[in-house]
């Protein structure tokens, strides 16, 4: 991945703010049964856990370009999401907790922030948002069940693994999966025109 340096930092508590982070955009076509079925059994599950290094490139309310990337870590427990984003040298950059009901932004050296969704508080806060609650599904690799999907098979896999979601104005692509025995999404980028934004993953576990 191209990690950045220099100025680039300065802006890494706004994007990160965003929390690797949410949902709005076009419709496309209907899912097809087994990926609705795969959103299902997100659903049911009750904890997940994933730790790795994020890198995004994005606008900043002045649209100028502006880079950031770290590493982060996401639990899962229920419906509740918690990401924290933390710089290269381990310093904590945000922390964002997700819920159907609240959402919560944590920050350096100031008071916490509220509001009823994800979306909205990163919206208010840092001009843009980041689809947590996508990747709540995304990272399976499923499409999530609140909205249609356009998904794309990878023919060489033999195993029927996804390729590529468009959901909710995002395409997300699956770059790699982990090797045998381990299982699951390695890499996955995440792009959307509209706001600009270009998200690349790597899960470590």
């Amino acid at each position: 991945m191209n990690w950045m340096s220099g100025a680039t930092r300065r802006g890494a508590w706004a994007l990160v703010g965003a929390g690797l982070v949410v949902l709005s955009g076009c419709a496309v076509t209907p899912r097809v049964p087994s990926t609705s079925n795969a959103a299902t059994e997100v659903t049911a599950q009750t904890s997940r856990a994933y730790h790795g290094r994020f890198s995004v490139q994005y606008n900043d309310q002045n649209g100028q370009p502006r880079n950031a990337y770290g590493n982060f870590d996401w639990k899962e427990t229920g419906d509740t999401v918690t990401l924290q984003l933390r710089n290269p040298l381990g310093q904590t950059l945000a922390i964002v907790t997700s819920s159907p009901s609240s959402a919560m932004l944590e920050l350096p050296n100031r008071a916490p922030q509220t509001a009823d969704n994800v979306s909205q508080l990163m919206q208010n806060t840092m001009g843009f948002a980041l689809p947590v609650e996508g990747l709540r599904y995304w990272l399976q690799p499923s499409p999530a069940p609140t909205s249609r999907a356009r998904t794309t098979m990878d023919p060489s896999s033999g195993t029927g693994r996804l390729k590529e979601i468009k959901q909710d104005g995002w395409t997300i692509d699956y770059v790699a999966y982990a090797d045998a025995p381990a299982t699951g999404v390695k890499r996955v980028n995440l792009t959307r025109t509209e706001p600009s934004l270009d998200i690349k993953l790597v899960l470590d576990q």
